[in-house]
């Protein structure tokens, strides 16, 4: 399955953190901590080079509790400022303040030497789309400073968000990369719900989190449906089982009780998306 997004009001917000980056003293990248690697902008890269970077695992509530830790390390050992947060409930945000001063100690301490005290750091909050930011930020500030909703886009235009004294934040709209070089990288932006769904087979990518799942999850399915998944599924007909399994289970039945297979696939990512498999990552660090 080859994904590809990058609408042009995505080409537009790049170009608008280009012309804000010098601005800028620290930028804060969040990932979902379910896929770390594949929700990280490569082109972030090259925005921020010589920026102080902070890279904050967001929804680490819903990744394998086995590797959020090893995701941790593997960002830190890459000498970013790293930290696992949950922005819905706050869970590991306080921390984020201390954080930023200390990625931002050199910036701070180059001021204080040319006498400039007390000059707020700016950060610039970025991200793929749907990954958490602006609810990142509203639980980070404590108050709602930015539209926030369960689908990619919500965010359109850049604002700036006086945290305190110290710290002002430049929110920006969630942005891809124009082509996904992996295509695997495409396919768990789409499960994650990162990639518009009106240009996904929805079905389709249902029986590829099928088979991700029986390989590395096998019990997700079968406590949630109480259905039996066949061992070893390597074979498009084995997925497609599966999910005609689960449209019964769930209902889903067209004119003659046929299996509905596109209304269960819409059930299937859901409740992937909203946590109701357990705690599943996509990616496993190296």
């Amino acid at each position: 399955m080859n994904v590809q997004w990058y609408p042009g009001h995505m080409a537009k917000a790049k170009r608008m953190m280009q012309e804000n980056i010098k601005l800028i003293d620290v930028v804060i990248e969040l990932v979902d901590a379910r896929i770390p690697l594949s929700s990280k902008n490569p082109d972030i890269d090259n925005l921020a080079n010589n920026k102080s970077r902070v890279i904050l695992l967001n929804k680490y509530d819903m990744a394998d509790p086995t590797y959020n830790d090893m995701w941790k390390r593997y960002f830190d050992d890459k000498g970013y400022h790293t930290a696992l947060v949950n922005s819905k409930s706050g869970q590991g945000v306080k921390q984020i303040k201390d954080i930023v001063y200390k990625a931002c100690e050199a910036k701070i301490e180059r001021d204080r030497k040319r006498g400039i005290i007390n000059r707020p750091v700016r950060a610039m909050v970025v991200g793929i789309p749907n990954v958490g930011k602006s609810t990142f930020i509203n639980s980070f500030v404590g108050r709602a400073s930015t539209k926030t909703g369960n689908r990619p886009g919500v965010t359109k235009g850049k604002q700036w968000i006086r945290l305190s004294s110290k710290i002002e934040l430049l929110d920006t709209p969630g942005i891809l990369w124009p082509k996904f070089e992996d295509p695997k990288a495409g396919l768990k932006l789409a499960l994650i719900g990162s990639i518009n769904d009106n240009i996904i087979q929805m079905t389709e990518l249902a029986l590829e989190l099928i088979l991700f799942l029986s390989k590395h999850y096998p019990n997700a399915i079968t406590d949630r449906y109480q259905i039996q998944v066949p061992d070893n599924i390597n074979e498009i007909k084995d997925t497609v089982t599966t999910l005609e399994n689960i449209a019964i289970k769930r209902g889903c039945l067209l004119k003659g009780g046929e299996a509905d297979l596109e209304k269960a696939a819409l059930i299937l990512l859901d409740e992937f998306r909203n946590n109701r498999l357990g705690q599943i990552s996509l990616e496993i660090p190296s």
